[in-house]
């Protein structure tokens, strides 16, 4: 099989050669949007990158210029950036941006089975190999006509449409839990550093009520904010000390342990020992389009020096200050810090600016306990996350599969995957279907 078709070596019976050509036809149906209709509107930004998904919608009232109209049960093919995975099969009549084509089965086969086709390997690969352009790298469809492929008989590729069917649906629910379980972090957020947890009185302060024995003190009065140091080019090694940087800040404060890492001398532990960095501490980036962007530092990723371009927050005392209580609070604190310089005609931040923002100070007790509970809602969240990845991973390799006829539809059992717990579903997946 070729890496850019899905032509097999030893077809099982019944599959018959065919280009994508034979399976589907183009949709050429031009349509002149009206100011006040309200027909649906896709464009490039409601389809999910990856994924048979939509992320949002719009109407027709939103565009203007002349778009394509599709039908329900037609797919939809983002030619624009094509490794982008932009495909969808869509339920509803409406019109589509043009860097969208539209695809609609032939009597060879279903739908589904031909946006599940749009998103193998084999066929991106096809996609990307016949795009033209170099700032916005668009295919054709007289390109991907041409992709060759071997077709199962319709009622195997409706059993291969069910099963993977049932993975997006699990992958649905996931993402509904992780969204649920975000608003109810928000939620968790508001109160506790409101309220607390003694259900004491409340008093009026700079930031708003919070109980009658707390304290609000300005984070430089409990913390240090401390600059990184801009280490030259020349300066890195194949292996030593890691050196912390904004790409190593991911999502939600997580950071890279494996990836994006550039490497120091091992002497420079000592000779810039004021840049390496603590386990608790916390960074804020302070430049580019991430300012704002945290980070809890963990263990795993020392030692660690610090570069430019981001201010590390370290609490002076280890029985004041709770770290994980203050990195919890200044996930708001910074994100409002950043909203509100952003939008002032100075635009840029100060140390001393940053130093003053206040900060909710109950007893140490109630600061580890309040982190306690966000770090229980976060690890739940954490979950779900792992979970929905070996989802995506099984919805793939069974993808694969599949199609590539390297397993058939009667060989799985795919209610029992679907139940094992997040941590094993790889292990399945690579085990017994690799």
């Amino acid at each position: 099989m070729s890496d850019l078709s899905l032509l097999l070596k030893l077809p099982p019976g019944g599959w018959t050669s065919a280009s994508l050509n034979d399976v589907c036809a183009r949709v050429q149906d031009a349509a002149s949007p009206s100011a006040d209709g309200e027909r649906l509107y896709l464009g490039l930004e409601h389809l999910a990158s990856g994924f048979p998904a939509l992320v949002g919608r719009g109407t027709e009232s939103d565009i203007h210029s002349s778009k394509t109209s599709f039908r329900s049960g037609d797919v939809l093919f983002g030619k624009l950036r094509p490794y982008l995975r932009k495909s969808v099969l869509v339920g509803e009549d409406g019109i589509c941006s043009t860097d969208i084509l539209v695809f609609r089965a032939t009597e060879k086969c279903i739908p589904e089975f031909i946006c599940l086709l749009t998103h193998t390997d084999e066929f991106v690969g096809h996609a990307k190999a016949t795009t033209s352009g170099v700032q916005h790298p668009r295919t054709s469809w007289s390109a991907l006509r041409e992709f060759k492929l071997h077709v199962p008989p319709v009622f195997e590729q409706r059993k291969i449409a069910g099963v993977l069917g049932v993975v997006q649906r699990a992958m649905e629910q996931q993402e509904r839990l992780l969204a649920l379980t975000a608003e109810l972090k928000m939620a968790l957020l508001h109160q506790l550093f409101t309220q607390g947890l003694r259900s004491e009185p409340q008093k009026q302060t700079d930031i708003g009520p919070v109980p009658e024995s707390w304290e609000v003190v300005e984070l430089g009065a409990v913390a240090d904010v401390l600059n990184g140091y801009a280490f030259k080019s020349e300066d890195y090694v194949e292996a030593g000390i890691l050196n912390f940087r904004v790409v190593n800040i991911r999502e939600e404060g997580v950071v890279s342990v494996t990836k994006d890492f550039e490497f120091l001398p091992e002497k420079f532990a000592e000779s810039h020992k004021q840049y390496l960095l603590s386990e608790g501490d916390i960074l804020v980036v302070m430049v580019g389009a991430t300012r704002g962007k945290m980070a809890y530092i963990p263990r795993t990723v020392l030692p660690a020096l610090m570069n430019q371009n981001m201010w590390r927050i370290a609490p002076r005392s280890t029985d004041e200050m709770h770290r994980r209580y203050l990195y919890h609070f200044l996930t708001i604190a910074v994100s409002n810090f950043v909203r509100e310089f952003s939008e002032s005609a100075r635009g840029f931040f100060k140390k001393s600016d940053f130093r003053a923002i206040k900060i909710p100070k109950p007893t140490f007790d109630e600061q580890r306990e309040i982190a306690n509970t966000i770090d229980t809602v976060e690890q739940i969240m954490r979950l779900h996350e792992a979970r929905l990845r070996c989802l995506r991973a099984l919805f793939h390799t069974l993808l694969h599969q599949l199609m590539t006829a390297q397993i058939r539809v009667h060989d799985l059992e795919l209610d029992e995957l679907l139940l094992k717990p997040a941590a094993e579903i790889p292990r399945q997946v690579v085990e017994e279907m690799a």
